[in-house]
């Protein structure tokens, strides 16, 4: 599937006397904001804008190149819990990993992701990309909220979910979420759960 800033190609190669024709399934609108000033003038991405602010990315955001960023909305944030929120807002690398779990090494619209794709962030994870009928799923989940926001050097994807990878978890939160939850029921018992937290 080929996209022209986010249109869809439908026919290819039309050839002219005076040149080649391609068609389109949308106008293309100018684009004149990078992914950085799409952050700082969005209403809905203003807990973004501080931890983009707080991890030093905005050089990254506003740079050359082509990216997809998944932008966690303000919703998005406020879904995790507030202790949880500011540990990672207080720890640099941790932050930083979560907001580089958000990032794609490449300009992704929605019209060229395919089912089933596995899709690379900047920090080296993996997002699982597939449907739930009409809507883009990421990791099995329908949690893109406006799409193909288009940037000088890049896409946007609004998505009402944070994606926190392990690197942004503490042992505790990894363990519960895994086969040994059982586990940190006896380490809380013992009154040892201060340390995997």
């Amino acid at each position: 599937i080929v996209t022209v800033n986010c249109a869809r190609l439908l026919k290819a190669d039309h050839h002219a006397t005076n040149g080649v024709v391609h068609v389109i399934d949308k106008v293309i609108a100018t684009t004149t904001n990078s992914i950085q000033q799409i952050i700082e003038t969005e209403e809905s991405l203003e807990t973004l804008r501080a931890a983009v602010a707080a991890s030093d990315l905005n050089s990254l955001l506003e740079s050359e190149g082509q990216y997809t960023l998944l932008a966690p909305t303000n919703e998005a944030f406020e879904k995790i819990p507030r202790e949880t929120l500011n540990r990672i807002l207080g720890d640099p690398e941790a932050l930083r990993d979560l907001l580089n779990h958000h990032i794609l090494k490449s300009a992704m619209c929605a019209e060229a992701i395919i089912a089933g794709l596995t899709m690379e962030t900047l920090e080296g994870t993996t997002l699982d990309v597939g449907c739930s009928g009409e809507e883009l799923t990421l990791n099995g989940k329908p949690i893109i909220a406006n799409k193909d926001v288009l940037a000088t050097n890049g896409v946007v994807h609004f998505v009402n979910e944070l994606l926190i990878p392990d690197s942004a978890k503490t042992l505790f939160e990894l363990a519960q979420e895994s086969e040994v939850s059982k586990s940190m029921d006896f380490f809380r018992q013992a009154g040892l759960s201060s340390h995997l937290t």
